[in-house]
């Protein structure tokens, strides 16, 4: 009996219908239609019948190898940080929403073309999938991705135009305004950095090299892709689509396009750019009984007052503060100027933003991707072109408003002047391009453009003042120097030239030490002299006196009042007008300070300069006591190309790289494409994946694998083939 009552029961559960979730069964049948195939360096292959499973996929490869920083990212970007970080990040999360609030947003992305909201939505399922594949996962702040939170980072670049609106000024002309659901006052937020701290910063940038194929072996053009990021800010990845998608290269974690890299036919490379894309307008504010107003020209115009309420985290306890919101038609009011509301203006449109960074990756030679960069909302981006048909070409800028040239729009303007009014924006052919010179290659190291193709380089007084503002600055210098002897390079040979060693910061420097120490003398320090004497400038880990050097130039940044000079000129005056007895008093106070943590002065450079990566962590942290790589690179500030920044702790003694080469890729096109690519450390942010570190010894000799971009090639190369939700 009992058995035929077992029997029974178990017939009922088989027969009784099974609670059904149609959100998961749309997940698991969009992942059939994808393979994931892992790389003998767990770089993933995603192959999608269309366009939206390739995003599926990638965002679901995403999340395998770094989640946190996905999920960072969109936390950042929509403006819940605080939720997860604490009330220091409250003003963050109020700039965010300065410009665009969660409703904004989701109006926005309802106006999104359909072809775009399929993307955001596999975006946003990829996420979700991987979330409910992985339990173990827990997210901080956001439980559950939406297609419109796509709206909120639509660039891949390093924050994007908005990071560059101080968080400090925010708090200080908000604080006041708030209201507190359960907490009192704020926090410590971000804080502006003096003169002498952004010296010392290691400059945030990147190096781009294009070369035609009269200067190659091949006869092919040749594209260098050398973004200079905080380390692991981007994974390789390779993204096809049976609708033509078939991209490589670096995706800033949770991105769903390839922001720097090339496709069968076209290659792109994005460099900070110099080109002024925001400004600020001071408003004449006037208070009445029915609200606040702002003048313009004869007119006094309403000011948009809105409420966003914000989370913060407060040990176990979630609290809230609710902040009014200003804006008036330049813009969201950021903070105080003399004394004045003032409205902070850049480039916000998502829509259109997203449409051209997706769509730059499938174009296929420089006539597309010209009328793709006529969207003209790649704003805070230079970007070098190589094709496969053998052109080259240069774009200084995108997004450039029009502005009258009689005001000077590095400080703030009137506003209430509506001859101060952006006019439009530049046609494309307006702005600073260069196409196919004669001299064979193009350069630009976020430095000016009007040295970035030699003798056919563009002129200055031909465009306003406000399209180009960065300087020349020493890694320009190395790479002019350099492209000017190219001929018949190879593939290998771009990356030898992007690796060289030479630093011509120092070539002014050491002279002047030098010279410093014959005229004045000091028996003391002629070991250290002598060694600095003979050095031919160029920085390796055994090189003795590249250790000496980094820490004369940096005492010389961080001790000396140097005149307002530009970034290339500064270190020449210390090495050429400096007093004498200075030079030999820092000199001296260098050497002191490498005694103090290494016990000598003669030390060879990879000895203090080091790669360690003990963890996935987004902070970084370093031991001495634990393994670690020497390291022949060095900071960008010297003119290194291959910039290698590093910081010191106070608890540790050796130096140890955070941020500069990251991905790089060295690509040749022709009939078929050819890539050879490194990132720093390895693919996975896990500790325990083979792919944690296991390019961190290639990374720091300079070893490039080779790019697997044919599917017969990934194939050979593959070490595990999997569908989204079934990997083993």
């Amino acid at each position: 009996m009992y058995r035929i009552l077992t029997l029974l029961s178990i017939l009922f559960i088989a027969c009784s219908p099974q609670t059904s979730n149609p959100e998961v069964e749309s997940w698991e049948s969009q992942a059939e239609n994808i393979t994931i195939i892992r790389d003998d360096f767990g770089v993933p292959h995603i192959y999608g019948k269309t366009d939206a499973d390739a995003v599926f996929g990638l965002l679901y490869a995403q999340c395998e190898d770094d989640f946190r920083r996905v999920e960072r990212n969109f936390t950042w970007a929509i403006g819940r940080l605080a939720e997860a970080e604490g009330e220091d990040q409250l003003y963050s999360d109020l700039r965010a929403r300065l410009f665009m609030t969660e409703e904004e947003a989701k109006a926005t992305y309802d106006s999104a073309p359909d072809w775009l909201k399929v993307l955001c939505e596999a975006w946003a399922d990829g996420i979700n999938y991987y979330l409910h594949t992985h339990p173990e996962v827990e997210p901080k702040v956001i439980k559950k991705y939406e297609p419109w939170m796509t709206m909120y980072f639509t660039e891949g670049s390093i924050g994007g135009d908005i990071e560059r609106v101080s968080t400090r000024k925010i708090s200080a002309f908000y604080e006041g305004m708030s209201s507190s659901g359960g907490g009192e006052g704020g926090g410590s937020q971000q804080t502006s950095l003096n003169a002498k701290e952004l010296v010392l910063q290691e400059p945030q940038g990147s190096n781009g090299f294009a070369i035609s194929g009269d200067l190659t072996e091949s006869g092919n053009a040749m594209l260098l892709i050398n973004p200079h990021t905080s380390f692991y800010f981007r994974g390789e990845v390779h993204v096809v689509s049976e609708e033509g998608l078939n991209a490589y290269g670096a995706v800033t974690w949770g991105q769903f396009f390839v922001y720097q890299g090339f496709n069968e036919n076209t290659g792109w490379m994005h460099t900070s750019t110099g080109t002024d894309i925001i400004d600020e307008f001071q408003e004449t504010i006037i208070e009445k009984d029915d609200g606040l107003y702002y003048q313009y020209g004869e007119e006094e115009r309403a000011v948009e007052v809105k409420e966003v309420t914000l989370k913060f985290k407060d040990g176990d306890e979630m609290k809230e503060k609710t902040f009014p919101v200003y804006r008036t038609h330049h813009g969201p009011i950021t903070h105080e100027s003399d004394g004045k509301w003032t409205a902070t203006a850049l480039m916000w449109k998502p829509v259109d933003a997203l449409t051209q960074s997706y769509t730059r990756t499938k174009k296929k030679n420089l006539e597309e991707f010209h009328e793709m960069m006529n969207i003209r909302t790649n704003s805070s981006n230079n970007t070098v072109f190589a094709d496969s048909e053998g052109n080259i070409a240069y774009y200084h800028g995108n997004f450039i408003p029009k502005r009258d040239v009689q005001f000077d729009y590095s400080q703030p303007v009137d506003g209430s002047n509506p001859a101060t009014d952006w006019q439009g924006l530049h046609d494309l052919d307006e702005t600073i391009i260069v196409t196919n010179p004669s001299n064979g290659w193009i350069q630009n190291c976020n430095s000016t453009p009007f040295t970035a193709a030699a003798e056919n380089s563009p002129r200055k007084e031909d465009y306003p003042y406000y399209m180009a503002s960065f300087p020349e600055n020493f890694r320009g210098v190395n790479a002019i120097r350099l492209l000017s002897e190219v001929e018949n390079l190879s593939l290998d040979g771009l990356i030898e030239l992007g690796y060289n060693p030479y630093l011509p910061a120092f070539e002014k420097v050491i002279p002047g030490l030098v010279e410093a120490y014959d005229a004045l003398g000091d028996e003391s320090l002629s070991e250290e002299i002598e060694l600095l004497r003979g050095w031919d400038l160029r920085t390796n880990v055994e090189s003795k006196p590249m250790s000496l050097a980094h820490f004369y130039g940096w005492h010389l940044l961080d001790e000396v009042d140097i005149p307002e000079l530009s970034d290339l000129e500064d270190l020449n005056y210390c090495g050429t007008q400096l007093p004498k007895e200075e030079r030999l008093r820092i000199f001296r106070s260098a050497l002191d300070e490498m005694k103090d943590r290494y016990g000598t002065t003669i030390i060879p450079w990879g000895e203090i300069n080091r790669f360690q990566r003990l963890s996935g962590d987004i902070g970084a942290t370093f031991d001495d006591s634990q393994e670690s790589i020497p390291v022949g690179y060095t900071t960008a500030i010297w003119g290194h190309l291959a910039a290698y920044g590093m910081r010191g702790e106070h608890d540790v003694n050796k130096i140890y790289g955070t941020r500069g080469n990251s991905f790089v890729a060295a690509v040749e096109f022709g009939e078929k494409v050819k890539a050879k690519t490194i990132l720093a450390g390895g693919q996975s942010s896990d500790p325990n994946s083979p792919h944690f570190d296991d390019q961190a010894q290639m990374y720091a000799n300079g070893e490039f694998k080779e790019a697997a971009y044919y599917r017969g090639d990934v194939e050979a190369r593959s070490e595990e083939t999997y569908k989204p939700g079934k990997r083993n």
